[in-house]
């Protein structure tokens, strides 16, 4: 019998993402589904026959606002099925700078559920990943000139708008300790999160071009359906496999326009290394499109010609490939789940009808180094997109567009295990130089500031 518990913990330990992600070592994002606890009775003296609810404590102490519900989370996750909902609210804008200054409020709410098919009653080995969300309030994005948006969370599952949808129903299935197939409708920002830097934009940085791996962003759907495999390495991802629909389907089942415009194939690569007896992760990983697009069509995560109704003549094929590494620099030796370190992007796409050409990001993040606040976390980036020949092209006169620089800086304060408070500082160099009329001449830098609020129910 191979190891199923340990193949548990590892999907369970990813969650709403998936085998090809590696979850940080660090506690620089909550958790988005706390792991089914043990069924076995739990309690700190070790008294035989006494349960202690993982869910129960002090209303300033206990992982989630609700508790247990009255008991049923802890029959749910006895059951094998993880529940948990959070809220995330935003007040964000332009300070100073960019195309115009104004601030908004916007929001968002996250449901996941996760299935541990053995322990539900079904057979050995089968897990299941429900990811919900509902978006709501303004959008603000492009005020800041920079086509790169500096709200990820504010964009799913559509940008404008009430919306509600489910973006990820994925089956994963054990097939022994060292390979794990998976199908069915898949998210992949929950599938690409990094160490020290992603997060959906809820916990860590925000600007999407440190949340994602953006030269990706023609080839990669956000919500769309697809299958693949992992090969597994000492129980963690070595070698990944997927097979994805081209088409961008996160409100609707995607069985409507199934493969009808070509299949994205993913391939990702990826080692533990150490350094100093500290653990890290490097990855090489590509994807290439048999699609047909228009260089200035939008992405499912920007629009590279922000909001202008132009068309180009369309294009089948695109590719990108991207280097990744996450390094710990510092891990707590009385708790290892606390650490801090360094991560780093790069990546080449085509030139055309991928938007951008390539893109970097690197930075430092991580548990907060002040011992005192143990559940804090922070984050420092940098990111450098440079943009294809037919979106820089677009209107040279006109419409000059460059490329965009972005530094950002957060504090995430755990004012209690469910309730976070991130103040949110970018500095935005735009790609976008000037404005039509009756815009300003020159865009200047601009200086975004936010701040977030969340909570796990």
């Amino acid at each position: 019998m191979f190891k199923l518990a340990q193949i548990s913990t590892l999907i369970l330990s990813v969650m709403s993402g998936s085998v090809i992600a590696q979850e940080p070592i660090a506690a620089d994002e909550s958790a988005s589904v706390q792991p089914s606890p043990s069924p076995v009775p739990q309690n700190p003296g070790c008294v035989p026959g006494v349960y202690v609810s993982p869910f129960e404590g002090d209303l300033w102490d206990r992982s989630n606002l609700l508790g247990s519900v009255g008991g049923t989370r802890d029959q749910l996750a006895a059951a094998g099925i993880g529940v948990n909902v959070y809220s995330t609210q935003f007040y964000q804008g332009v300070a100073s700078g960019g195309l115009q200054q104004q601030f908004a409020y916007n929001g968002r709410m996250d449901y996941l559920v996760n299935v541990d098919g053995e322990k539900a009653g079904l057979w050995q080995g089968l897990f299941v990943t429900l990811h919900g969300e509902t978006r709501y309030g303004d959008q603000i994005g492009l005020s800041s000139g920079a086509l790169m948006p500096f709200n990820t969370a504010a964009l799913f599952p559509q940008p404008t708008g009430t919306v509600s949808a489910l973006t990820a129903v994925k089956f994963t299935q054990a097939l022994s300790e060292n390979f794990i197939t998976f199908a069915g409708k898949i998210n992949m920002l929950d599938e690409l999160k990094q160490p020290y830097s992603a997060g959906r934009g809820v916990d860590a940085f925000m600007n999407l071009g440190l949340t994602l791996p953006v030269a990706a962003a023609r080839t990669v759907p956000y919500s769309t359906l697809g299958a693949g495999f992992a090969v597994l390495r000492d129980m963690q991802p070595f070698f990944t496999m997927m097979v994805l629909d081209t088409n961008n389907t996160p409100t609707t089942s995607g069985f409507e326009s199934f493969f009808n415009n070509g299949a994205t194939i993913l391939t990702r690569i990826e080692t533990p290394v150490t350094f100093l007896d500290l653990p890290g992760h490097q990855a090489l990983w590509g994807t290439y499109s048999s699609g047909t697009y228009s260089d200035l069509s939008p992405t499912p995560y920007f629009d590279p010609v922000s909001g202008l109704k132009l068309i180009s003549g369309t294009q089948t094929g695109s590719w990108s490939i991207v280097y990744s590494a996450d390094q710990a620099l510092y891990v707590d030796p009385g708790n290892p789940n606390r650490s801090w370190g360094v991560f780093t992007n790069v990546g080449l796409a085509d030139n055309g009808p991928s938007p951008i050409r390539w893109s970097v990001n690197v930075g430092l993040g991580g548990s907060s180094p002040i011992q005192s606040r143990p559940r804090d976390t922070f984050g420092i980036g940098y990111a450098y997109v440079n943009y294809s020949s037919p979106v820089q092209q677009l209107a040279p006169v006109v419409l000059p567009i460059g490329n965009d620089h972005v530094v950002e800086l957060f504090y995430n304060i755990a004012v209690t295990p469910w309730f976070h408070l991130t103040p949110d500082l970018q500095v935005l160099t735009p790609a976008r130089e000037r404005t039509l009329p009756p815009g300003p001449d020159i865009i200047n830098t601009a200086i975004v500031l936010g701040l977030r609020a969340k909570i796990d129910f």
